[in-house]
C-alpha cells in the first residue's frame, strides 16, 4: 500500500496560504504539490467543509483560510481529510482458521489500536502554527547558512518571494 500523503500535502498548503500568499486557486496549488487540480479541490473540499478553509469561486476567486492556524489542530486537518488508516501494518484482512495467527493478529490489532489512540491524541495537541513556527525557524537559519537568495528559492512554490 503506497503512502497516504494528503496530511503532510494539505499541512503545508495551510502554512503557505498563511504566511506567503493570502488566496490560492486549486492550479496553483496543483503545481505547489505536483497533483492535478480536481484532486486539490476534492482534499481541499474536506478542509472548507470543517471550517478551516473559505473558497471563491470566479476571477479572483480561491481557497484562504477560514481561522488562525493555530485555532487548527493537526487532528482537526487528519479529520478533514477523512482519516486515512495512520499504519501500514497489522493482521491480515481475512479471518485466521490457524491459532497461531490469530494470537499473533489479536495482539497486532490491540497494539495498533493503542499507538493509534495515542498518535490521534498527540495530534490534537500540536497546532499547525507549531508546525508553521518550526518552519520560520528552519528558513531563519537557511538564511544565515546559505544566504537570503537560496533561501527565498525554496519558497517558490507559489512563485512569491516568501
Amino acid at each position: 500500500m503506497p503512502r497516504d500523503l494528503r496530511l503532510s500535502r494539505m499541512l503545508h498548503v495551510l502554512i503557505h496560504l498563511d504566511r506567503h500568499v493570502e488566496r490560492a486557486t486549486s492550479d496553483q496549488i496543483a503545481g505547489m504539490i505536483s497533483t492535478n487540480p480536481v484532486v486539490v479541490r476534492r482534499m481541499m473540499a474536506g478542509l472548507r467543509d470543517k471550517a478551516i478553509l473559505i473558497s471563491e469561486k470566479g476571477h479572483g476567486g480561491g481557497w484562504q483560510l477560514a481561522r488562525p492556524l493555530s485555532a487548527i489542530s493537526l487532528l482537526d486537518v487528519y479529520e478533514a481529510i477523512g482519516s486515512p488508516p495512520l499504519f501500514n501494518i497489522g493482521p491480515g484482512a481475512e479471518p485466521a482458521d490457524c491459532l497461531v495467527e490469530k494470537a499473533v493478529d489479536a495482539r497486532l490489532d490491540l497494539a495498533m489500536k493503542e499507538a493509534e489512540r495515542k498518535l490521534l491524541l498527540r495530534f490534537s495537541e500540536i497546532s499547525v502554527e507549531d508546525l508553521a513556527q518550526d518552519f520560520e525557524q528552519r528558513f531563519a537559519a537557511l538564511q544565515v547558512e546559505a544566504g537570503e537568495d537560496r533561501a527565498n528559492a525554496a519558497l517558490k512554490h507559489f512563485g512569491t518571494d516568501g
